[in-house]
């Protein structure tokens, strides 16, 4: 039997050695996960070519639904039903301090490229779309418009 200690104490080097690799690489790639996002100074400095009209603004808002919402939400505070499942969290697009800070150039390099756990847009979505979906982000900035049918009826 006293064989056999050598092998079994061998084998439990190799686990112990494999297991310690594994946490090392979880390590790294949380730091490579959360590292900032660089974005090129050509697309920082690239500017909307897209007016922002109502018109542009509604017919961005289903794709917005269908393809961001479930993280960034339906306002754009981030909040979306998958939202928690995300480490670094989804960008609050009502976050005035930070969203100032970000060029649409920024923005709209961001929804091209795409970064885990974001995906990249530069093939399902057009450059007009996503121009139009760097309108709708700022949009969410703007404080809602209050028409005279959703204003309160006058108090007697």
């Amino acid at each position: 039997m006293p064989a056999r200690q050598p092998k079994d104490l061998r084998v439990r080097q190799i686990l112990f050695g494999v297991l310690l690799l594994v946490i090392a690489g979880a390590i790294a790639f949380t730091i490579w996960q959360n590292r900032p996002w660089t974005v090129p100074e050509a697309a920082r400095e690239m500017k909307n070519p897209i007016a922002a009209s109502s018109a542009d603004l509604d017919s961005i808002r289903p794709i917005y639904r269908d393809k961001c919402s479930s993280c960034h939400g339906l306002t754009g505070r981030g909040d979306g039903h998958d939202a928690s499942l995300y480490d670094p969290k989804p960008t609050d697009f009502t976050d005035a301090k930070h969203m100032s800070a970000i060029t649409d150039g920024e923005l709209f390099y961001k929804l091209t490229e795409g970064r885990k756990p974001m995906p990249s847009f530069k093939k399902r979505l057009s450059d007009e779309q996503r121009w139009r979906m760097v309108a709708l982000i700022r949009a969410f900035l703007a404080p809602p418009t209050v028409g005279p049918a959703s204003a309160a009826p006058p108090a007697h």
